[in-house]
């Protein structure tokens, strides 16, 4: 069990016990604190798939477990909708560019699926994580391309080359660096990015935007989809994401907004 601090954990404990017992203590200016080793991972399983968790520097474990309840959407997208319709011999599998993928949760639900995912984050050790958790998850051998680079960059390279996917997903920082020093801000680079995006974007294609930035909750991410993907607003599904208590409040961690056709 791990104590970590959340910016938007505001309300009262339901039971103290739990809090006392807890295996792992994340303190800001302490680090970790607790008897178990934090260089030690440990496996969860979670939707199927199982995960590598370990403590980090940053108070993270490896995982963003509200990110679950999306999967189904996405499964149903390349299912039943991202399919290339069979043209003679032509049964190519659908494609989706996830980007800012962390440990691969959502690559590794959709590589499970038949989906040949381009999964991308900036860390090197990052990426290396996800391709471990795609072994623990006997999913190793799936057409999953793992790319070290910055969102952006690579990005508008893929648009020069001309190549489109059935899906694009993206989970953006609200700062960071690409592994060139390049720089990260959302509120000044996300939507330069969603532009890019949907040019990438099969015309039946889905987009997906989530982010745990405080100021940008399901209204704002939708107003930003829809206006790269030249859509209503109206026509762009969003909430919150987060996750419930056992006595069931809800944690609210951030926000998605989402749409499956470009036009």
């Amino acid at each position: 069990m791990t104590d970590r601090p959340h910016p938007l954990a505001l309300g009262e404990r339901g039971d103290p016990a739990p809090w006392r017992s807890a295996d792992l203590r994340y303190d800001r200016d302490a680090g970790w604190i607790g008897d178990v080793d934090p260089g030690e991972p440990w496996l969860l399983g979670i939707a199927g798939l199982t995960m590598e968790l370990r403590p980090t520097e940053a108070g993270q474990v490896g995982i963003f477990p509200e990110h679950a309840a999306l999967l189904p959407w996405l499964r149903d997208r390349v299912v039943d909708g991202g399919e290339a319709e069979p043209h003679g011999v032509d049964t190519r599998p659908p494609t989706v560019l996830n980007l800012f993928a962390y440990t691969g949760l959502t690559t590794l639900a959709l590589a499970a699926a038949g989906v040949a995912v381009t999964h991308l984050d900036a860390a090197r050790p990052t990426v290396a994580w996800a391709r471990r958790n795609a072994e623990h998850s006997s999913l190793a051998d799936r057409p999953v391309r793992w790319i070290v680079d910055d969102a952006l960059a690579f990005s508008e390279r893929e648009v020069r080359r001309g190549r489109t996917y059935d899906g694009v997903i993206l989970d953006p920082p609200s700062y960071g660096h690409g592994p060139g020093g390049q720089t990260w801000r959302i509120e000044h680079n996300l939507e330069r990015l969603l532009a890019v995006c949907a040019r990438l974007l099969q015309p039946s294609g889905f987009l997906l935007l989530t982010a745990h930035t405080p100021d940008l909750w399901p209204g704002r991410l939708a107003q930003l989809v829809a206006s790269a993907l030249d859509r209503p607003d109206g026509e762009v599904e969003r909430g919150p994401l987060g996750l419930e208590t056992v006595d069931g409040r809800v944690l609210e961690l951030g926000a998605f907004a989402r749409s499956s056709r470009t036009r």
